[in-house]
């Protein structure tokens, strides 16, 4: 892998990393377009680095959340300085990791079986319409419970947590379209569910990468140190660009826009790579 590899593909996963397109489908595809092994050791291993970095921009960005999360942070109050009755902890992120962790544990060697383009294809087809489905639904037939982070409810973010094992299980899905997805579903808004699924994907993501860099360090070598390194700060800085960008715009992309996008690359997968 040359430094040019190392850039592009450290931007596609900066890009694709929190936004409800699949990373996995996007990584496999432009590794396949660039001529490299998408399952070689190193290769794993770089894609681990960057996602550290992709991280790493998100814990920024949500860096005071996760400081009050921690009780560390400053106590936010509402009207007359009372604290609002109804607040983000710790409780509501355990109830939105803990399944897909556990899943993702058991299930470690069976997940990695399902690798491949087939299992890509099919999951961006059923994630773009489940998240149509959702903002479809979210907009017509259910009931705004939670507005805000704040107003999320325990049986909400398990909820959330349970339609992250979609994600898990089938390679491709993308773990932010399966959360968003499940938080519209369960009344809680677009807005909310971003927010949620973004600041659970720290924890789950530090977890799932740690646990594959045990079985990966031995690739640290002085012939790959330097484009691990730079893959890791542009995976940084295009994540934190990416994700304060679309939470910035987010009532102009709607779910179903990023549904259209993973047909249309479904298709390019078709052609490109199936074929």
């Amino acid at each position: 892998m040359d430094t040019i590899t190392a850039i592009i593909l450290a931007i596609v996963e900066g890009i694709t990393e929190f936004i409800p397109v699949s990373s996995t489908g996007h990584m496999i595809l432009t590794t396949k377009l660039l001529g490299f092994d998408e399952q070689s050791p190193i290769m794993k291993t770089y894609e681990i680095v960057i996602q550290l970095g992709a991280i790493l921009a998100i814990a920024l960005v949500y860096r005071q959340r996760i400081l009050n999360l921690l009780g560390i942070g400053r106590r936010r109050t509402g009207r007359g300085g009372v604290m609002p009755a109804s607040r983000l902890n710790l409780i509501h992120v355990l109830l939105g990791i803990v399944p897909a962790l556990a899943v993702a544990f058991i299930a470690r060697d069976f997940i990695k079986s399902l690798f491949g383009a087939p299992t890509v294809l099919w999951a961006l087809v059923a994630g773009g319409i489940l998240m149509i489905v959702a903002e479809w639904v979210n907009r017509r037939k259910i009931r705004i419970t939670a507005h805000e982070l704040d107003d999320l409810s325990y049986g909400q973010a398990l909820a959330i947590g349970l339609y992250q094992i979609i994600s898990v299980l089938w390679p491709g899905f993308s773990r932010s379209g399966s959360t968003i997805s499940g938080g519209m579903l369960s009344g809680v808004s677009y807005k909310a569910s971003a927010d949620f699924s973004f600041l659970i994907a720290i924890p789950i993501m530090c977890a799932a990468s740690g646990y594959e860099l045990l079985d990966s360090y031995q690739y640290f070598t002085k012939d790959t140190i330097m484009d691990f390194a730079i893959g890791f700060v542009i995976s940084f800085a295009v994540a934190y660009v990416v994700v304060v960008a679309f939470m910035k715009m987010i009532q102009k992309i709607r779910p179903t826009h990023f549904a259209i996008y993973r047909f249309i690359l479904a298709a390019v997968f078709w052609l490109f790579i199936m074929r």
